[in-house]
């Protein structure tokens, strides 16, 4: 099986996509944490940034230098395998199709849409679609520079 990766590392530290967008401040209540080297989380970034029209999230690519250390809970691994929220001022944190519910739920006239997840059945499909994507996430919008690779990842415990 092979996993598709793309992390291009200088001296040690991650680099930024240029073209990857970046929102607001640490003093915002909610951080979101994206793929920047995906196009397609791009530009879903990028509508969510016309959405937030009241300045709720802090919205960075996980290549961003010193995340790890302000957000040591999380583990790198989860970085790559889906879109993390993090209520800043608890530290709570949820990833994946549960952090698209809270995205949601922050934007106006959010909750219209995520009553959705009360329906019985839909958190857990909507999780199930929610990787089946992240998987796939570079072969359904990718350029030129993504690569297929060995899933051969090693992190620190």
């Amino acid at each position: 099986m092979t996993v598709p990766i793309v992390r291009f590392t200088v001296k040690g530290h991650d680099v930024v996509p240029e073209d990857a967008p970046t929102s607001g401040s640490p003093g915002r209540p909610y951080t979101v944490v994206y793929d920047g080297f995906c196009n397609v989380c791009k530009k879903l970034v990028r509508m969510l940034l016309t959405w937030d029209r009241h300045g709720e999230l802090e919205i960075l690519p996980s290549q961003t230098p010193g995340l790890y250390a302000r957000y040591p809970w999380i583990p790198a691994k989860a970085y790559l395998e889906s879109v993390q929220f993090i209520e800043n001022h608890t530290g709570h944190t949820w990833q994946g199709a549960a952090a698209l519910e809270h995205i949601i739920d922050v934007l106006p006239k959010g909750r219209l849409i995520t009553w959705i997840f009360s329906i019985p059945f839909a958190r857990p499909l909507a999780e199930k679609f929610y990787r089946w994507f992240a998987k796939n996430r570079y072969r359904l919008g990718c350029g030129e520079h993504c690569q297929l690779h060995e899933a051969d990842l090693k992190y620190p415990a």
